[in-house]
């Protein structure tokens, strides 16, 4: 229980690091400025850290954000190492976060299958609108 904590500590440390080094201290073309650190998970042994990054942005984007990743991986490692106080400074694997990606997506389907229910119902968008705010209102009461 007690290394499950400090694991936790550790994966913040990196992760706040790795957030400022990517959107300050790199000058990397490729890196774009719509690159983000979502989360860090380092293995109990500080061995190794994956380090999954969001690109917004195109396939090309993101595979040249990643291809700039791991191109700087070793600077990236030594400014950790500087900055988080480990006695191993765990070897970085960058891995693409497209989770975002996906909820943006199903947010779209769910849209698109509630535009078509309507549309088979023959509800106008401003009527359904009007009677949700309006059961709304009475759960209220």
């Amino acid at each position: 229980m007690k290394s499950n904590t400090r694991i936790g500590r550790v994966n913040d440390a990196i992760f706040k690091e790795m957030s400022q080094i990517i959107r300050a201290e790199l000058k990397d073309p490729r890196i774009s400025a719509m690159t983000s650190v979502i989360r860090v998970e380092t293995t109990p042994d500080l061995k190794y850290c994956k380090v999954y990054v969001s690109v917004f942005g195109g396939a090309e984007e993101k595979a040249s954000v990643m291809k700039g990743l791991k191109n700087a991986n070793g600077f990236i490692r030594r400014l950790i190492a500087q900055r988080v106080n480990l006695r191993i400074t765990p070897e970085l694997i960058f891995k693409l976060d497209e989770s975002a990606e996906y909820a943006v997506h199903m947010d779209q389907l769910m849209a698109q299958i509630t535009q078509e229910r309507l549309q088979r119902e023959g509800v106008s968008e401003e009527e359904a609108l009007d009677e949700e705010k309006d059961g709304e209102a009475d759960e209220r009461e």
